[in-house]
């Protein structure tokens, strides 16, 4: 077993932004919100097919979880949505950035039955 490093190791931070680059930072992030917001809403209307934004993801929904975009869809409740994933093998906290393209295929197969 090889020996145990006395050095402690050092936390590291964050670097330091400025003011402007938190402001867009911010401005980014509330723009993204709003606009998962209103895809949500339209997913839950009907005016907005999953199944495009599975295969395509706009820039803002890479880092969405796939789970909570399911959800938004009519008639999927939670445990609809946990059976297709597990069918599926895509853990609950993947991101739709983080779907392999066999995994985005399988999925679209699944929800067009």
């Amino acid at each position: 077993m090889p020996p145990v490093s006395e050095s402690p190791t050092k936390p590291v931070a964050a670097p330091e932004r400025s003011l402007v680059q938190r402001m867009e930072a911010l401005q980014r992030a509330n723009d993204i919100r709003s606009r998962r917001a209103q895809l949500k809403r339209d997913l839950k209307a009907g005016r907005q097919p999953i199944h495009e934004l599975l295969l395509n993801p706009p820039e803002y929904l890479e880092t969405a979880k796939v789970f909570d975009l399911l959800l938004a869809v009519p008639k999927y409740g939670r445990v609809k949505v946990n059976r297709i994933l597990t069918q599926c093998r895509i853990s609950p906290s993947k991101t739709m950035g983080g779907l392999s393209q066999r995994q985005r295929t399988e999925l679209v197969t699944l929800l067009r039955r």
